[in-house]
């Protein structure tokens, strides 16, 4: 599925904001609070060496001196060590029932070197492939976040992610001839299309609309309410994912 990303997002510090970052928290003298995160993200919006990037909120600011404080320290990626077929996560498959399962029967487990994956992205909390799993890390709460590289995005995409709570076997486009197993109550992966904007977000489907197909194919009209908003909408089946089962 090809995803979309319309607008330009904080993708991480440049090396100069990181060393200042790790020269204030070292030096500890100022105290660490919503003045602080404010003034040092404004410092960093009116460099020079941010021009072009993506503004930093202070949210991020916050967020990176919470994290070292924790002892998260973010280990280096090399793509020397990355893979496509999910081999550094756990268990046979990240996807878990806090997810749903399709209707769809996948049949037996697939072998891990021939799944394909897909995150979601904290940035916007829509659903993007996975092209590489870069490394990953262990969080001092025993949860697993992998770094990863979205497919048709470069390296300043990339991002941490948790395998538990967003990472899974990539969703399957319905086939025309299986909209009959569409039902009221499915949690499906649906493509979200926009004035600036197509993504693919999760959505539960509540009410169908059931007509003959034609030469065109599927004529069925689903009505889903996205889970990230709450906005519903009428759609095709075309715009409909399954979540495979694990």
């Amino acid at each position: 599925m090809s995803r979309l990303r319309p607008k330009l997002v904080f993708s991480g510090f440049t090396k100069a904001e990181s060393e200042k970052m790790e020269k204030l928290l070292d030096d500890s003298v100022q105290p660490l609070n919503t003045k602080f995160f404010k003034n040092l993200a404004r410092g960093f919006n009116q460099s020079s060496g941010r021009a072009g990037k993506p503004v930093v909120k202070w949210t991020e600011v916050e967020s990176w001196f919470r994290k070292r404080q924790q002892g998260i320290t973010p280990p280096l990626c090399s793509e020397t060590g990355a893979s496509k077929d999910g081999s550094m996560l756990p268990g046979p498959s990240p996807a878990n029932e806090s997810n749903g399962t399709s209707k769809k029967d996948t049949g037996n487990m697939q072998d891990r070197s021939t799944i394909q994956f897909e995150a979601k992205s904290s940035k916007d909390g829509a659903w993007y492939d996975v092209e590489l799993f870069l490394c990953n890390r262990k969080l001092p709460s025993g949860d697993l976040e992998v770094r990863v590289r979205f497919e048709g995005f470069g390296a300043e995409e990339d991002e941490w992610v948790n395998v538990r709570e967003a990472v899974r076997q990539r969703s399957v486009p319905v086939d025309p001839s299986e909209c009959h197993s569409v039902n009221v109550g499915d949690v499906v992966c649906c493509f979200q299309e926009r004035k600036d904007y197509a993504m693919y977000y999760d959505a539960h489907v509540i009410e169908i609309q059931r007509k003959l197909h034609d030469i065109r194919g599927c004529r069925c009209i689903f009505k889903i309410r996205y889970n990230h908003d709450n906005v519903e909408e009428r759609v095709r089946l075309r715009r409909l994912c399954y979540r495979p089962t694990p």
